[in-house]
């Protein structure tokens, strides 16, 4: 080889002893790029994640807006059924016409109970935020309490023709059976709701209520375990095995028997709800004794918005987008 070629490789090319395979002059050129194409990377994530959050919150306004008109569709159709004499399933199932039947009768009632009840209430807001005397407020409390109970009592009428439709809340709407207890609400339970929208209490006022809440307590563990009983009273009855027929004999009359037994405890059940609607009726009659009249207002104004927002969140929920 000739001298001149002998040559360190090192030396000639400036090879970074490191990488022979990169010479040093162009790793530097390297390393200054790294930190820009890292930028860069990192502000196109930031773009595409933005644009997908954009994407997101555009389909969740659509959906509201979707949900939105449907519920104002689904309150259309209901008014335009009313006015035609058609009682709406709050399964939102079907709709049947009014035929006269018990359970069907106490749905178009409870209907129209609920279209005064909306009255009672606008009324007894206007005069709250108004601030009308307490001799006019009064009058308008006495009224929305009337009314209220009012409920209890044709409850009772319905139960007669079919027990299992009030009892179980069929005319309630799906959100309102979640908290169903015996045909109705918990007194104690709506106690404890009350409580914070009746500030401020004085401590007799507090004393007081905490009483009442635990008595109305008391009774539904009762009521509850007499209804836990017949239940399981009923289930023996009908899993008791029949005795040994005769020969000659179709065992009929065991059958019936068996079945009368069955329909005596049945009819417990009118007794339970009448029972529990009692406990109910009486609980806010004692409550309005211990508030003012201007609490005994804003209470009622509340249980109404309360109930009026479980019907409302049914009406979302059965009208929700289906995937």
């Amino acid at each position: 080889m000739h001298p001149d070629l002998q040559f360190s490789s090192y030396e000639k090319f400036d090879v970074d002893p490191s990488n022979p395979f990169m010479a040093s002059g162009s790793n530097d050129k390297q390393k200054d790029k790294f930190p820009e194409q890292k930028t860069q990377r990192r502000l196109a994530q930031n773009r595409e994640a933005a644009r997908k959050s954009r994407l997101r919150k555009k389909a969740y306004v659509q959906q509201l807006e979707n949900s939105r008109l449907k519920l104002t569709q689904l309150e259309q159709e209901v008014q335009r059924a009313r006015k035609q004499g058609v009682v709406i399933s709050n399964t939102g199932d079907q709709s049947q016409p009014n035929s006269g039947n018990g359970s069907l009768a106490f749905v178009a009632e409870y209907s129209r109970w609920l279209e005064e009840q909306s009255k009672h209430t606008s009324e007894l807001r206007a005069a709250v935020t108004s601030h009308k005397s307490d001799s006019e407020l009064r009058s308008l409390v006495e009224n929305a309490t009337t009314h209220f109970n009012d409920i209890f009592r044709l409850k009772k009428i319905a139960a007669k023709a079919d027990v299992f439709h009030i009892i179980y809340g069929m005319w309630t709407s799906p959100a309102e059976r979640c908290f169903l207890w015996i045909g109705g609400f918990r007194s104690s339970e709506l106690l404890k709701l009350l409580v914070s929208h009746l500030e401020p209490l004085t401590e007799q006022q507090l004393a007081s209520i905490d009483h009442l809440q635990q008595t109305s307590l008391q009774a539904e563990e009762a009521l509850s375990q007499g209804m836990d009983a017949l239940q399981q009273s009923l289930a023996d009855t009908l899993a008791r095995d029949a005795p040994v027929v005769p020969p000659g004999s179709s065992g009929m009359a065991n059958y019936m028997g068996q079945m009368a037994m069955a329909m005596g405890k049945l009819g417990s059940l009118e007794n339970f709800l009448r029972q529990a609607d009692h406990l109910r009726e009486k609980t806010l009659q004692q409550l309005h004794t211990i508030l003012t009249t201007r609490q005994s207002a804003r209470a009622l104004l509340a249980i109404n918005d309360y109930f009026s927002r479980l019907r409302a969140l049914s009406t979302l929920w059965l009208a929700r987008p289906q995937e």
